[in-house]
């Protein structure tokens, strides 16, 4: 029971850890060669980069071999739950099994290369065997994406789908590095000097990645969708668009790193034939005082980006489902103003209606199961709308006292422990570990209460406490934010879902991505701040409470559809 209820769940996170995986394997050998240029003698960078390289190749390798791992074992526990028994040669000879084990045994073999790599990381020849290694891994991938089931143009599929998955790891990859090294930097000179240079060398790099990107995405999405309605009026298209969203607000933060690189070098070519390039404690450029930031932001945003393309891989394409696609005037209908139900029914009248519902083909929603579902959005929905209110009004001279909409949270948490699923515990007669572990709707339900009462306990602490405090989780509420919207992204798309069931799912991936957001926005406000750069720190802050409003917006409208 508990395999078969959290499988679809384990499966989409355990996939978007293999992508950031790949993303750290991959992107760390072209870091090598393109950014760090090994063995150029012209290369400048410090050999730490080299070492801080190879252990980043590491760790990427051994998460792909871990999350493969535990995905494949998930797979058989779930099979052997299903049917009673493990055919273990039946299930050895699927392809998904075969070509899941082969890219596991690549992963192990690829971090046993960087180990090796790191004895010596100035040794070009050991890093081109890393780099066909990672080779291999790439294109083991070929037979784990929906191409695989196409009777048509199958090799062509296969061959942009791992050109897309290449690209995209390169750019992520890349920008984990930088990441990395700039963390390094903060206590070695050295790194900190060659920080600028990193950032110029990459940009092309990362931009060239990125217009690939963009054409293998559209091929692919032309084949998988094929409509409009498709994009929006199915699970799989649905989540391209939230890509495509992701994607571009990403792109935006990667050109503004572009930019700051091309100033940097610019700079350098200007000065070098005078003198020595300068140094990143020259002056507060932006590529020192604004780009780091910048680089966090758009980490958060490419982490959000693999875990939708993973769950991408586990839904049928758009084209492939057209008898359960909805409208989009039906998708649109679920985002259109309407008022807030502001009654609701007795616990006693929603199990009657539950217990019914159970018994009816289809799994009909009876109205008193509807009317429960409308109020426990509706009034999470004036929470939001009222604490992202006060939090406006905190950024206002004199109007202190607004910091403490946090409490909103935590009342909200209370408020959805006790309504989110009424059938189970406390307040209906399904007990608390049969049914969280049961149903991985409820397990999500759970973990998303659980995460909005610290989210409001943690961002109280931080706004009230004055000065800052040694141990303060300042970064808490960004965080918990962003596991939250990957929480909503993940929010069981099943397979084969019922139409009415995709519509109210579309309003949670909508919350997903704009989540995503409130956590960038109050990453960067508090960094920037940080960085004592006010204007821009208060324009992020404002960016993540007019996020928190759209959400608290989307919950008030919301209405379950009609069958």
């Amino acid at each position: 029971m508990f395999l078969q209820g959290i499988a679809n769940f384990i499966d989409d996170l355990m996939g978007g850890f293999q992508l950031v995986g790949l993303a750290m394997l991959v992107g760390s050998i072209v870091w090598a060669l393109s950014v760090l240029r090994v063995a150029s003698p012209l290369s400048g960078a410090p050999e730490a980069t080299l070492t801080l390289s190879a252990r980043i190749l590491r760790w990427g390798a051994l998460l792909l071999a871990g999350a493969q791992a535990l995905k494949i074992v998930t797979k058989g526990l779930v099979l052997a739950a299903t049917l009673g028994t493990l055919p273990l040669a039946d299930y050895a000879s699927t392809v998904q099994f075969e070509a899941g084990s082969i890219r596991l045994l690549l992963a192990l073999v690829a971090a046993a290369a960087a180990a090796w790599i790191a004895q010596a990381p100035q040794s070009l020849g050991r890093w081109h065997v890393g780099s066909a290694v990672a080779a291999a891994v790439v294109v083991s991938g070929g037979w784990l994406v929906h191409a695989v089931g196409r009777f048509e143009g199958r090799e062509l599929l296969m061959q942009i789908t791992v050109l897309h998955q290449l690209v995209a790891a390169v750019w992520v990859g890349g920008v984990v590095q930088l990441l990395a090294l700039w963390r390094a930097s903060r206590r070695d000179a050295g790194l900190r000097d060659f920080w600028p240079e990193a950032v110029a060398r990459f940009s092309p790099v990362g931009m060239l990645c990125v217009a690939v990107l963009v054409v293998t995405g559209v091929a692919l999405a032309i084949d998988y969708v094929g409509s409009w309605s498709g994009l929006f009026g199915t699970g799989y298209g649905s989540l391209v668009a939230a890509k495509v969203a992701l994607l571009a607000v990403t792109l935006v933060f990667a050109a503004l790193n572009f930019t700051a690189g091309r100033a940097w070098k610019k700079r350098r070519n200007a000065v070098r034939p005078h003198g020595p390039a300068p140094r990143a404690t020259d002056r507060p450029l932006t590529v020192v005082a604004r780009v780091p930031s910048y680089i966090e932001a758009e980490t958060f945003l490419l982490v959000a980006v693999l875990f939708v393309a993973a769950s991408l891989s586990s839904l049928p394409p758009a084209i492939d489902i057209p008898q359960m696609t909805a409208q989009v005037h039906e998708v649109v209908a679920m985002f259109a103003p309407k008022l807030p139900g502001l009654t609701t029914p007795s616990h006693a009248n929603l199990l009657a209606g539950e217990a019914e519902r159970l018994a009816i083909v289809g799994r009909v929603a009876s109205e008193a199961a509807t009317d429960w579902s409308d109020y426990n959005h509706n009034i999470a929905g004036l929470f939001l709308v009222g604490m992202g209110a006060f939090a406006l009004l905190s950024y206002l001279p004199r109007m202190a006292w607004a910091g403490y909409w946090p409490l909103g949270f935590m009342m909200l948490g209370v408020f959805l422990f006790f309504r989110s699923d009424a059938e189970t515990w406390p307040l209906g007669p399904i007990g608390f570990w049969e049914s969280t572990f049961g149903n991985g709707e409820v397990l999500q339900h759970r973990l998303a209460t659980l995460l909005c009462f610290a989210l409001g306990l943690l961002e109280l602490r931080i706004r009230n406490a004055g000065r800052r405090q040694s141990g303060d989780p300042r970064y808490a509420f960004a965080v918990l934010c962003a596991v939250g919207g990957l929480l909503l992204i993940t929010h069981a798309h099943a397979p084969f879902e019922l139409k009415t069931d995709y519509l109210i799912q579309s309003t949670h991936l909508v919350m997903g991505v704009l989540a995503t957001m409130m956590a960038v926005g109050r990453w960067l406000e508090l960094r920037l701040a940080e960085g004592k750069i006010p204007g821009w720190s208060r324009a992020a802050g404002l960016f993540s409470v007019s996020a928190m409003l759209c959400i608290g917006m989307v919950l008030v409208f919301y209405k379950e559809p009609l069958v």
